[in-house]
């Protein structure tokens, strides 16, 4: 009810601020622009009937110059300002002021050319016509243009002057409401705070004092009730409060067998996190004698491997020598072959030499019976013929040596060829089981290599497993300490929950 007061006091009040603000909006945009509009028209007709008459009365040149310039200058202020008065008067709803304005403009209507009439004769020199003009007509058209625009002066003051009693009046009657609302306002504020006072006591279920007291007891520990709230009404804060004490007196309890339970808890984990910490550091020992006998057996198995690599060149290296030299043994035993046959073919030679040294032979013997027949005349020719067959004789003993020492080579030759295709096929073999033994040193020296890398794969599980065992002691020391933490952290739980002081058990014995 007071605030809604309150907002009709505030909405009254922005109204009234609203249709003051509006008035003198009015007052600023139509009365006060018109009026300062009609004094730029007066001033400029006076300066304008002023130039006139100057114009009449002056004679040299740049003086009448001058006097026209500030005659058109003031008719063309006057019908300037005329317009801008006009359209002033045309965006209001002012009829009097659009009437008043309306006489202005016929005046100068009329005043306007008989001006510019007088400085025509002025300049062209008719003075005298010029001067009975201003007398005659600018005079009294003068005279009713000042009229209209007095008259229009008075009407503007005397608008402002309303709208300044209005804006009084609207002050006056405004602050009349407002003193009136705002003692009904306090008014309402003095029976709402008692009517507060009075629902804040029931709802709290005492005074404020025993509440304070009450609080204070409770935040000192002592959770036994009192009669204060024993007597509070259900629903108050009083009895909100004895339900919050009767709440934290069984939390409590439960806190502190909590407590308790956590703290045997936490002696129990403790010593089991010793234990386990013992024989995971016993466990990471074992690990790190294990890891380093792994890496001997991987410095081992490597040595093996590398030297069975190396066994598998030198394998490689002796099957390409032993092929080599079955090779060079083909070739000694197509060389033998083909001395075999030189050698048959040098018997044969020898065989012919031998048949033509026995037929040469034949032929000096011959010879000699024919010069032994032929007597002193062939005696020359026995002689010769004893020669050849000397020379036949020693050709035939050298043909039989040649082919007894060519049977002899041949059947060397034949011999050694045999060996020699003996010593191929045992090359051929050799070469064989070199190659068997290349293959098997090359599977070896793999098998060395798979087994190397299983090795070291198992030396850097084994490493890993060092490491994470040694986490694993690392967590296990900490998860000791945070345990033993824990335990201290629940026997001062216990300590805490000790100081609160709770209703006495059946026995007589506080329950805390």
């Amino acid at each position: 009810m007071l605030m809604m007061l309150l907002v009709v006091v505030a909405g009254l009040a922005l109204i009234e601020l609203s249709e003051a603000n509006h008035r003198l909006k009015t007052y600023i945009d139509g009365v006060s622009e018109r009026a300062d509009l009609a004094m730029r028209v007066r001033t400029a007709v006076d300066r304008r009937a002023i130039a006139a008459r100057n114009l009449v009365i002056v004679t040299s040149a740049d003086d009448m110059a001058a006097e026209k310039a500030a005659v058109l200058a003031a008719h063309d202020d006057v019908q300037s300002n005329l317009r801008k008065l006009n359209d002033s008067i045309a965006r209001s709803d002012d009829p009097n002021a659009k009437t008043l304005i309306d006489a202005i403009a016929s005046v100068e209507r009329d005043y306007g050319p008989v001006a510019l009439d007088i400085v025509k004769d002025a300049l062209e020199g008719r003075q005298d016509q010029a001067r009975v003009k201003i007398t005659s007509k600018c005079r009294p058209l003068l005279a009713a243009l000042v009229k209209s625009t007095d008259d229009f002066a008075l009407y503007t003051r005397e608008q402002a002057d309303k709208l300044e009693i209005q804006a009084d009046t609207a002050y006056a009657t405004q602050r009349a409401i407002l003193v009136g609302l705002c003692a009904l306002a306090v008014a309402l504020a003095l029976a709402a705070g008692v009517l507060i006072t009075r629902s804040l006591t029931r709802a709290l279920g005492a005074e404020p004092d025993m509440l304070r007291a009450e609080a204070e007891r409770v935040a000192r520990g002592e959770l036994t009730p009192s009669d204060a709230s024993l007597d509070a009404h259900e629903g108050s804060v009083m009895a909100s409060m004895a339900n919050m004490r009767a709440s934290l007196i069984r939390l409590i309890g439960e806190v502190r067998g909590a407590a308790q339970n956590i703290a045997n808890g936490s002696t129990e984990i403790a010593a089991g996190n010793i234990d386990l910490s013992s024989r995971t550091e016993q466990q990471a020992a074992s690990l790190q004698q294990t890891a380093s006998s792994m890496d001997e057996l991987t410095s081992t198995v490597r040595s093996n491997a590398e030297n069975a690599v190396l066994a598998s060149t030198l394998a490689a290296d002796a099957s390409n020598v032993a092929t080599r030299g079955n090779e060079v043994v083909g070739r000694l035993v197509n060389s033998m072959a083909a001395i075999s046959d030189n050698s048959g073919r040098i018997a044969e030679i020898t065989g012919i030499i031998e048949g033509i040294a026995f037929q040469t032979n034949i032929l000096a013997l011959n010879a000699a019976v024919e010069a032994a027949r032929a007597g002193e005349q062939g005696r020359g020719f026995a002689v010769v013929a004893s020669e050849v067959r000397s020379l036949a004789q020693r050709s035939s003993s050298a043909a039989k040596e040649i082919k007894g020492l060519i049977s002899t080579s041949v059947d060397n030759v034949r011999q050694g060829s045999q060996f020699a295709d003996e010593a191929g096929v045992t090359i051929s073999e050799v070469t064989e089981a070199v190659s068997r033994v290349t293959t098997i040193l090359g599977e070896i020296s793999s098998a060395s290599g798979d087994q190397s890398r299983g090795i070291e794969q198992v030396n850097l599980a084994i490493t890993q497993m060092d490491q994470v065992t040694q986490q694993n002691a690392a967590l296990v020391e900490e998860a000791a300490a945070a345990s033993q933490s824990l335990e201290t952290q629940g026997r001062r739980l216990i300590e805490s929950v000790s100081q609160f002081r709770l209703a006495t058990g059946p026995g007589g014995h506080m329950a805390g």
